[in-house]
């Protein structure tokens, strides 16, 4: 058993590990993943290791290299996980009760098992990275021979036994029956374990010839024993072990692999109580099963909700209702009241039953979610701002219920939206501000102070102008802004509402187009700043292609039969002063411009931003990531 000394505070303490360290023999662990007593938790990614590395693996270990430790987990604990056999086990072997599963350490077990154990060809793949069967073998004489390097002596043959050249014509090795193997002097690897019987037999092929007999008697002592008596460093996690504590391990020691998310994790979790969230979530088309997530795409704005977003929505709901139970029962000391959480560990805390209670209202509350952003006039989900905020907007849906749809609850609720939006305030580290925002919204909701957001969330003129990329959520907010107080588009003359986005295919483009603003000798700062863009069809913004205003304007007019007046009216549904894009004025146009976006965010958040001494001609401003989709014609809205 392993003693961890730990230093606290200054004072040195013998704290107890939750694991212990030792040794096992390789013999004895590919005996267990035979019989079922050592597997694999469902999470964990398929075999993969290529016909190269499982020939070097075994040339390690018939040398005694090391080929690293195994971390293994006892069953029986909090951390239950569905189990799987170790790739190759036949189900008919399964004998014995799990006892461990494999959390660090399964390619190479595997590799092992399936190239010492099994009576078939291994699947794997070769440098070409092509799928193969592949038989292993050790040539008994190279084996034997001090200055052979022993990855030249294990060798691999197809699934027919024969080493082939010339396209299959000139065989030049054939091992496809045993007298074949005896006479090539090359041992099996998958009788390395139980090796008797092809003893026997390969004496009695050499007719019991002395040398021969020497030769596989010293083979046996060197090569055969070296896989028997081969001890792996090991280390198990003993079943006290927590969920959160098992996960984090297993991440930890599987840095090169894809990173395990809560819903992998849940998933083998609720496997051992019979429910498939895999199901649940993604369904299955053969079983004629719909998931959720296939449900919730139909609304477009919500194809981006991953499945570890909705988990956090249920996780507020669960241990919310767990806070308010214990302080129904008179507990109110905030030290001994769970959080409301949505962290990783909350996740992995969630019991099947909660799951189960608060899915289904969650799953609704995301489509009230879809509406709300709809009458915000976001309708595309990669003109979401935040996919983060989605988690906290569901879960306080849930709470509230059909009260949303009253006129002023929304209005409320779209000021701590926008506040979110153009405070920037999802970005990263999110999961404090769901818990307080789902809590506190509602309360806001209901007469109480302001949610934290609203107070937090500050936007300067400055930082609107500076505004260039449209992965920017303060970005696409103002996109969603101009479209919902009115917006038409400056061909068509239609407001752009959901049908009319789609039909006419419509995104955010220069008002002063990029070429002609290189010409002038504007600055990128300012020609590729939001105030310098508006939502377009993409045919208007064909026409206005790299002209000036001066010159686009009147070919709009004539070819949609347009009157100046209303071209004027138009131009202004988008913020912009008609004069001064008719007389080609950037400067004045873009400040102009920019107080009035300034006076939108504000009606947006409902409260003030900050005002600066503004941008004169020539000034730089800092410059942000820059824009990483071209302002090109869109994509067609079918592929959207």
């Amino acid at each position: 058993m392993v003693i961890l000394k730990v230093k606290l505070k200054g004072v040195s303490k013998m704290a107890q590990t939750t694991f212990d360290s030792t040794k096992e023999s390789l013999e004895d662990l590919l005996k267990d993943a035979d019989c079922g007593k050592l597997q694999l938790p469902d999470f964990q990614r398929g075999w993969v290791w290529d016909d190269y590395g499982i020939k070097s693996l075994l040339a390690s270990v018939s040398q005694f290299f090391p080929i690293g430790a195994l971390m293994l987990l006892q069953t029986g604990g909090e951390a239950r996980f569905q189990p799987r056999p170790v790739e190759g086990v036949k189900p008919e072997r399964l004998n014995n009760s799990l006892e461990r599963l494999i959390l660090d350490g399964q390619q190479r077990i595997t590799s092992l098992y399936q190239a010492c154990f099994m009576d078939q060809p291994v699947d794997t793949i070769n440098e070409q990275r092509r799928k193969v069967a592949r038989w292993y073998y050790i040539d008994i004489e190279k084996a034997l021979e001090p200055t052979v390097d022993m990855e030249d002596a294990v060798i691999s043959l197809p699934d027919n036994k024969k080493y082939t050249r010339d396209f299959g014509r000139e065989v030049v090795l054939d091992l496809s029956s045993p007298e074949l193997e005896y006479e090539s002097l090359m041992f099996p690897v998958n009788k390395i374990f139980d090796f008797y019987d092809w003893q026997n037999n390969f004496f009695q092929f050499w007719d019991y010839d002395r040398d021969k007999i020497q030769m596989f008697q010293q083979f046996q002592e060197q090569l055969i024993e070296a896989f028997r008596k081969y001890q792996m460093p090991v280390i198990v996690l003993r079943k006290e072990s927590t969920k959160e504590s098992v996960c984090l391990v297993f991440e930890k020691v599987n840095t090169g692999g894809k990173k395990l998310d809560a819903f992998e994790l849940l998933t083998a979790m609720y496997s051992a109580d019979n429910f498939n969230l895999r199901e649940d979530w993604l369904g299955d088309a053969k079983k004629g099963i719909e998931g959720r997530v296939e449900r919730l795409a139909r609304f477009n704005v919500l194809k981006n909700i991953a499945s570890t977003d909705f988990l956090q929505s249920v996780s507020l709901l669960h241990t919310k209702e767990r806070r308010d139970n214990l302080q129904q029962k008179g507990i109110t000391n905030p030290k001994e009241l769970p959080p409301v959480s949505c962290t990783r560990k909350s996740i992995l805390d969630l019991p099947l039953e909660a799951y189960q209670k608060w899915s289904d209202l969650i799953e609704e509350s995301y489509l009230r979610a879809a509406k709300f952003l709809t009458l915000q006039k976001i309708f595309w989900f990669k003109d979401v701002p935040y996919q983060t905020q989605l988690v906290s907007l569901a879960a306080i849906l849930a709470r509230l219920g059909d009260r949303w749809e009253e006129e002023g609850v929304r209005r409320q609720l779209a000021n701590w939206f926008w506040c979110g939006v153009f405070g920037e305030l999802y970005g990263s580290a999110v999961e404090t501000r769901f818990a307080k925002d789902f809590i506190e919204v509602p309360a806001f909701i209901d007469g109480g102070s302001e949610p934290s957001t609203v107070i937090d969330a500050s936007l300067s003129a400055e930082r609107l102008r500076s505004l260039r990329s449209r992965l920017s959520a303060a970005y696409k907010g103002i996109n969603a802004l101009l479209k919902r107080e009115g917006a038409f588009d400056l061909r068509s003359g239609q407001p752009i509402e959901y049908t009319t986005f789609w039909e006419e295919n419509v995104d955010i483009h220069h008002i002063f187009p990029r070429s002609w603003c290189i010409k002038q000798g504007i600055p990128k700062t300012h020609y590729d700043s939001v105030v310098n863009k508006t939502p377009l069809s993409a045919r208007t913004n064909r026409i206005i292609s790299g002209r000036a205003p001066s010159h686009y304007l009147p070919i709009l007019e004539e070819e949609a039969n347009i009157s100046s007046e209303r071209m004027d009216e138009m131009l202004r549904s988008h913020l912009i002063d008609p004069e001064y894009l008719r007389k080609d004025d950037f400067y004045t146009f873009f400040e102009d411009r920019a107080e009035k976006m300034l006076r939108l965010i504000e009606k947006a958040m409902g409260k003030s931003v900050t005002r600066d001494s503004g941008l004169v001609e020539g000034e730089d401003v800092i410059e942000e990531e820059e824009e990483l989709v071209e302002d090109i014609e869109s994509e067609v809205p079918m592929f959207r």
